[in-house]
């Protein structure tokens, strides 16, 4: 067996990078669809309203007046609250860290309907495991420092 450590390794001069994302990374998107139309929309807004309502963001026909509403939150996660009737592909309900028992963390591919209309949400993915390279434990070597802490990203200048 090899007790070889990761800080064993000779020194070549090279500093591991850490994989955490810019604020926002990833062109965080739904796409839309209902019959035989399709349309995407770009998620820029910290708060984006979904359905009939003036002011809403995205304003869809045949939707309650705030039929969903999608945050994003202080851990740069995408998060859907469920006002009015639909379907997800994630039963909704209290986890890790929301409590509010209509909200749920969105993934690529997660989907949701509004109405008569379909929305996946997407967002191209980045490796962020917490450790350099987006390693894992158990991976190269058995002993693998973390990489820095995830950013603050409430006292980002990105936002």
């Amino acid at each position: 067996m090899n007790d070889r450590h990761i800080d064993d390794r000779p020194d070549d001069g090279y500093t591991p990078t850490t994989t955490h994302a810019e604020w926002g990374a990833g062109n965080p998107r739904l796409r839309i669809s209902r019959d035989d139309e399709r349309t995407e929309f770009a998620l820029e807004a910290d708060v984006v309203r979904i359905g009939s309502a003036e002011g809403n963001e995205l304003r869809l026909p045949e939707t309650d007046p705030v039929h969903a509403t999608i945050t994003h939150d202080d851990r740069d996660e995408y998060v859907l609250t469920l006002n009015g009737e639909g379907e997800t592909n994630a039963s909704l309900g209290v986890d890790a860290t929301h409590t509010d028992e209509s909200s749920e963390t969105l993934r690529t591919g997660a989907h949701f309907t509004a109405g008569p209309w379909t929305f996946v949400f997407a967002r191209d993915e980045f490796a962020d495991h917490g450790r350099p390279y987006g390693g894992r434990a158990g991976g190269e070597y058995s002993d693998q420092p973390l990489q820095p802490p995830r950013p603050d990203y409430d006292e980002s200048e990105e936002r």
